[in-house]
């Protein structure tokens, strides 16, 4: 069975092609700047790797210059669209309709364009994605598995807002949180490698998008992103926390329409705003160079990380490991550097040598004398979507 796996994020589309259930993977990529002139496609098979420069202003162009690349005479990896036997979806929210992987139709789509609102850079994506999907391989079945369902364990106490009841029954306003598949997937290996039956794990997802999860013994107890994936760390366009008087304010004060202060939090917010950089990588280069701007933000960033550790800490009554992860997280040592500095009093303690290792594998980068297991696990959402979507048609 060849299961494709489409990972939707804000401005960037990975994929991975498995051979299930041996979990082999046959091709995977990446496209990544998706809406600027110089987007960045990489398609890597056993044989090939490919990587070259090009505009690409929308996810539906990637797509298909991704299906146009699996069908390629030379370097393609299927002979015809039919050999696609389920396609696995990545959707950011589900809200309170979808609690678990769901095989795609036309109800399911209504309802997953009717949350647009609240995960307004991501669910648009992951719906072109389906679309186009259904057209190149119409002889697949669509799978949808979505990043809100890990989190459906959070207590009530924890996801509700202050706010009165009838928004919660009526209106379904809560906290939902993001990058569920993810957190799941690691805090596994995380559990595995800590050997405990009882665990109490802090996940932080740190990629264009970042997010961090409290975790009791494989279960999600507290999350910090909220009803879309706006609240929380600071992100690489967005905002993260912030206090909603902001938003009168902006309103009120200075006439931004509703609509110019959503564009404002969402994507020109962050890291961009701050920096006027979304990548990372640009960022840390500019750091060194004494740009009084990025450093302020790096300050900024891994301090809202650092507070949320504390927290976190606190609600799970003790801490057995923390585990960084996604594309920052897995290959910033400064950003763990600056993490994990003067949280000794949680018996957080880095090792700087082991931190600046390179490596595709579960790592663990504290000192012998840490009470806290630091570890830096590459996530495996494809796989994790792979499994999901095969055992929806086991079951």
């Amino acid at each position: 069975m060849q299961v494709l796996v489409l990972n939707s994020g804000s401005s960037s589309l990975k994929f991975q092609l498995f051979s299930m259930p041996a979990e082999t993977i046959l091709c995977s990529g990446l496209i990544e700047r998706i809406g600027m002139d110089d987007a960045k496609f990489i398609y890597k098979t056993e044989k090939d790797t490919i990587e070259h420069v090009t505009a690409i202003y929308n996810h539906k162009q990637g797509l298909e210059l991704l299906s146009h690349q699996l069908l390629d005479s030379e370097t393609g990896i299927i002979k015809s669209a039919s050999d696609i036997d389920i396609v696995g979806h990545r959707v950011v929210q589900g809200g309170a309709r979808f609690k678990e992987t769901t095989e795609i139709n036309q109800w399911a789509k209504d309802n997953i364009k009717d949350l647009f609102s609240l995960a307004p850079l991501h669910n648009p994506a992951n719906f072109e994605g389906i679309e186009v999907a259904e057209a190149i391989f119409p002889s697949a079945k669509q799978v949808a598995v979505f990043d809100t369902a890990f989190h459906q364990s959070i207590p009530e106490h924890a996801y509700r807002y202050a706010i009165p009841n009838n928004l919660l029954t009526e209106h379904k306003i809560r906290m939902y949180g993001f990058h569920g598949t993810s957190h799941k997937y690691v805090s596994e290996q995380a559990i595995h490698y800590l050997g405990k039956k009882e665990s109490k794990i802090i996940s932080i997802h740190l990629g264009n998008g970042c997010s961090i999860t409290a975790i009791k013994n494989g279960k999600a107890v507290d999350h910090s992103m909220g009803l879309t994936p706006l609240d929380g760390l600071i992100m690489g366009t967005r905002s993260g926390d912030i206090d909603p008087s902001v938003i009168f304010h902006l309103a009120s004060k200075l006439n931004y329409s509703l609509d110019e202060i959503n564009t404002l939090l969402q994507k020109k917010s962050g890291m961009l705003g701050l920096t006027g950089f979304s990548d990372l990588r640009e960022i840390e280069t500019e750091a060194t160079k004494g740009n009084r701007d990025c450093l302020l933000a790096l300050q900024m960033n891994t301090y809202r990380i650092k507070k949320y550790i504390g927290s976190y800490a606190a609600v799970l009554n003790g801490l057995d490991a923390i585990v960084f992860t996604a594309g920052i997280g897995e290959n910033s040592e400064l950003m763990r550097k600056m993490v994990c500095e003067d949280l000794d009093f949680l018996g957080i303690n880095i090792d700087a040598e082991k931190n600046k290792e390179k490596s595709k594998l579960l790592r663990a980068i504290n000192t012998i004398e840490s009470k806290v297991k630091i570890l830096v696990i590459p996530t495996n959402e494809e796989l994790e979507i792979a499994k999901q979507s095969v055992q929806l048609f086991e079951n």
